[in-house]
C-alpha cells in the first residue's frame, strides 16, 4: 500500500463520475452531493427487488431533473449495461456501491451473493482499468473483520475468517481490487463501511425497522441479550469520507475504515430510538442469528490521516434526523 502523505495539498479534480447502485440508500445520498457540487454523474442500477424498487425509483426523481445525471438501468454483470455506462466516459472516478447486501439474507443465497458481489466487481474493474486516469473506489464492509472482541478494528488486521457469505464476498472484492491494481496499475481505495444509517435507509435494517414498529406500537425482535455492539455511522459522515476518497491526492492501493469510532450496544440503540420517538418499545428477545457478529468498532486514525475524515454526527443526532425523515415520509403516505 502507498499511503498518501498527510500534508499533501493537491486534490484530484473531479468532473465526471460513475456510481454503481446509485438508486440505493448510500448511492442516492452520494449523487445528491455530486450533483450539488456540479459534477456530472452516470449511474448503473438494476432496481433489484431485494427491497421495493419503487422506493429506489423515488430516490432518483430529483436526480432526473438534472441534465448532469444519466441513468443506465441494468445489472453490473451484463456487458450491455456496462458498455452503455462507459460510453459516457472517461470517468475521473468509479464509485462501486452496487451489491447484494445483508449478512442474514446471504445465508439463503450464497451463490448469488458471490456472483453479484465478486463477478460483478471483476467485470467493473475490467472496464475501469481500460479507462486511463480513472480511480476506483470500492464499497467494502466492516463484516470482513469477522468475529472480533472489543478492541478497535485496524485495516492491517487479518480478514481471513468471514462469518457469512456476504462478508466473504466483500473480502474477495478487496482481493480482486488489489490484484487489478498490482497487474494493471489501477488506483484503488477500498472503504470499509460500518453500519451506515440515516434517511432512505433500507427498510429491513434495524434502525428503520425498530423505528417503524415502535412508532406503530408493535413489538421489536432483539437478537441476543442486547449487549452486541455496532459502530453506527450517519450517512452524511460516510458520504464525506467517500468524497474525500475520490479527491484525495494518492496513487496506489488503500483500505480505509469509515466508521464513527464509538460503538454502542443494541440496548443503548433502542433507548436512543425510544427517546427520539417519545415512545417505549415492546421487546421480544430471540437467540443470536448465524452470521451476526457481537461487535464492530472502527479505528478511524488512518481515515483521519489520509482523508481528513472527522465524523461529526452523534448517534442521538443521527437518530433524530432519521425519525424526522421517517415521520415526514409516513405523513406523505398517509395523506395520499
Amino acid at each position: 500500500m502507498s499511503e498518501a502523505p498527510s500534508n499533501a495539498s493537491t486534490v484530484k479534480e473531479i468532473k465526471k463520475v460513475l456510481v454503481t447502485g446509485g438508486a440505493g440508500f448510500i448511492g442516492s445520498h452520494l449523487i445528491d452531493k455530486l450533483l450539488n457540487d456540479g459534477i456530472e454523474v452516470v449511474t448503473v442500477d438494476n432496481f433489484d427487488s431485494f427491497y421495493s424498487p419503487d422506493l429506489k425509483r423515488k430516490h432518483t426523481e430529483k436526480h432526473k431533473q438534472s441534465q448532469a445525471y444519466h441513468l443506465v438501468e441494468g445489472d453490473i454483470r451484463e456487458d450491455g449495461a456496462l458498455r452503455k455506462a462507459f460510453e459516457h466516459g472517461p470517468f475521473d472516478v468509479v464509485v462501486h456501491l452496487a451489491a447484494l447486501a445483508g449478512v442474514r439474507p446471504s445465508l439463503q443465497s450464497p451463490g448469488e451473493y458471490i456472483d453479484v458481489n465478486v463477478r460483478g466487481t471483476q467485470k467493473l474493474l475490467d472496464c475501469a482499468r481500460a479507462s486511463s486516469g480513472t480511480r476506483f473506489v470500492f464499497a467494502s464492509s466492516s463484516s470482513v473483520y469477522g468475529n472480533r472482541s472489543t478492541e478497535a478494528f485496524l485495516e492491517t488486521d487479518k480478514v481471513d475468517k468471514p462469518e457469512s457469505p456476504y462478508a466473504s464476498s466483500k473480502a474477495a472484492g478487496e482481493l480482486i481490487c488489489h490484484a487489478t491494481h498490482q497487474c494493471f496499475n489501477l488506483d484503488v481505495m477500498c472503504l470499509r463501511f460500518f453500519t451506515v444509517f440515516g434517511p432512505r435507509q433500507r427498510p429491513d435494517l434495524a434502525i428503520n425497522k425498530f423505528c417503524r414498529l415502535i412508532e406503530d406500537g408493535q413489538p421489536i425482535e432483539m437478537y441476543g441479550d442486547g449487549s452486541s455492539r455496532r459502530d453506527y455511522t450517519f450517512v452524511d459522515d460516510t458520504i464525506s469520507g467517500i468524497m474525500s476518497a475520490m479527491k484525495s491526492p494518492f496513487s496506489g492501493f488503500e483500505v480505509i475504515n469509515l466508521g464513527r469510532g464509538t460503538p454502542v450496544t443494541l440496548n443503548e440503540l433502542v433507548v436512543c430510538i425510544e427517546k427520539s420517538l417519545g415512545k417505549t418499545a415492546v421487546k421480544i428477545h430471540r437467540a443470536n442469528q448465524k452470521g451476526d457478529v457481537p461487535n464492530t468498532h472502527a479505528n478511524i486514525d488512518k481515515a483521519a490521516r489520509i482523508l481528513g475524515y472527522a465524523p461529526s454526527t452523534s448517534l442521538s443526532e443521527g437518530i433524530d434526523k432519521f425519525v424526522e425523515w421517517y415521520r415526514e415520509q409516513h405523513a406523505v403516505v398517509t395523506k395520499s
